[in-house]
């Protein structure tokens, strides 16, 4: 068994080496821990994983904690979640600074320019990945067509699309319906499979009594801690934008299932188009940073609370505002991951036979694809067009471009991107850099501002 120091170094490293998204994070953890250090099966990793999905917030990051956990019990789950997040954490403040006092100026605005385009076809490219690998049955389908609707043209609320689509997939499986099989993974490795029983772990991992109780104690602490700082911004100013800022992302670490781009989907109905907090062009330009600094794709929200508070704390010192209100929506975000692992992880062997839960799942999943094309379409229609109209009947509320306000350029940089992920498949970090470039050179030339 490794040491809890040898196990810091090797959680630092994963941490440093986890961009391009839940699926390039996880195949950084599979690489590390299974084929090299061998510290657990891939019987075991993929089980660990399965849980992770169960549970709202982004699964990579709970995957490290509840491994961690696995190998040093609470120690080893705080350090091996509270890495995986802080590198990300570092960068997207120090990117907030930069995006806060030199976001208008002509060159940095163009590498933003440029870097939009890149996203969106990243986006779509989720879109697709999630699609094949989820929407495997008429059911799913189905149930994704329902979200997309539901949400592009009937502004349905993301919780209450996740909340039906995961009764109907419990129901549906309790029934013993095949439509609501849960589908793959993301897909850990394609070498031979590490059995447990060669694992350093072993093929029995039996934890004793003190390990279990000690886990629910630091659950129920994580959650006491999480919500403190909701309750107490909410009595003491109920009317800051810090108080905004912990009860709207407390609400979103609850129902933040699917994953970062799910989640962006709401933050983007919400934050954006009720609460004004930013302008839609900035949602895309904080997916940008979060796509090229390690860490969890989520670690977004901590430029939305950055710069809700810049804006409106009405502070002397805003960066300092734009500062806090990062790192409160970063804790709200992240310290409930650490809840529901701690809390789950002694019964996680039950949680993983309920067909019922894998029925839900299967159902949460089908749902948020069709969330994530809503996002997809919402900003290529930000990116591409400068101006949107509502047309409306009845319950129906459809967002539309106006057609004569396209921005040529920035339909020309999407189409390159999508050029370059779907036809050249070129890796992400590739895409991003060029598009960025891109961006500078049509400023450089005077062609955008």
């Amino acid at each position: 068994m490794p040491t809890l120091s040898e196990a810091t170094r090797v959680w630092a490293r994963i941490a440093l080496l986890s961009f391009g998204g839940p699926a390039g994070q996880i195949a950084v953890m599979h690489r590390v821990l299974v084929e090299e250090r061998r510290w657990l099966g891939e019987a075991r990793f993929l089980h660990a994983l399965n849980f992770c999905m169960l549970l709202p917030g982004p699964e990579a990051q709970q995957l490290a904690t509840y491994i961690g956990w696995l190998m040093h019990g609470v120690r080893g789950a705080l350090i091996a979640g509270g890495l995986f997040i802080l590198p990300g954490l570092l960068a997207i403040m120090g990117l907030s600074w930069v995006y806060a006092i030199w976001g208008q100026v002509g060159w940095v605005a163009a590498l933003f320019f440029g870097l939009k385009a890149a996203v969106l076809a990243i986006v779509v490219q989720a879109v697709l990945r999630l699609g094949r690998r989820a929407l495997t049955t008429p059911a799913l389908r189905g149930i994704a067509a329902g979200a997309f609707v539901g949400i592009f043209a009937l502004g349905v609320p993301f919780p209450l699309i996740v909340a039906l689509a995961a009764l109907i997939g419990f129901l549906g499986a309790r029934a013993g319906l095949t439509g609501f099989r849960a589908g793959g993974g993301h897909g850990a490795g394609t070498g031979p499979a590490l059995r447990d029983a060669d694992s350093v772990l072993g093929p029995d991992l039996t934890l004793p009594p003190a390990a279990r109780r000690a886990a629910l104690r630091a659950g129920l602490a994580a959650l006491v801690l999480w919500l403190l700082p909701v309750v107490m911004l909410v009595w003491l100013v109920p009317g800051s934008v810090f108080a905004g800022i912990a009860r709207y992302f407390a609400g979103l670490a609850v129902m933040s299932f699917g994953g970062a781009y799910a989640v962006l989907a709401w933050v983007a109905q919400d934050a954006v188009g009720s609460f004004g907090w930013l302008h839609p062009g900035e949602m895309l330009d904080g997916l940008g940073m979060a796509e090229t600094t390690p860490g969890p794709l989520i670690m977004v929200l901590q430029f939305v609370g950055f710069m809700a508070a810049f804006r409106e704390a009405g502070w002397a010192a805003p960066l300092l505002a734009g500062s806090l209100g990062g790192l409160l929506a970063t804790w709200v975000t992240f310290a409930p991951c650490f809840a529901w692992i701690l809390l789950g992880a002694p019964y996680m062997e039950r949680l993983r036979e309920s067909r019922a839960l894998a029925g839900a799942l299967a159902a949460v999943t089908a749902a948020v694809a069709g969330v994530i094309l809503n996002l997809a379409l919402w900003f290529a229609l930000h990116v591409i067009w400068a101006e949107v109209w509502i047309w409306q009947a009845g319950p129906v509320r459809l967002s539309l471009p106006v057609l004569t306000s396209i921005n040529p350029w920035a339909a020309i940089l999407a189409a390159l991107a999508l050029l370059a992920v779907f036809r050249l498949r070129l890796g992400m970090a590739t895409v991003l850099a060029g598009a960025a470039a891109l961006g500078l050179g049509l400023h450089l030339a005077g062609l955008v501002a």
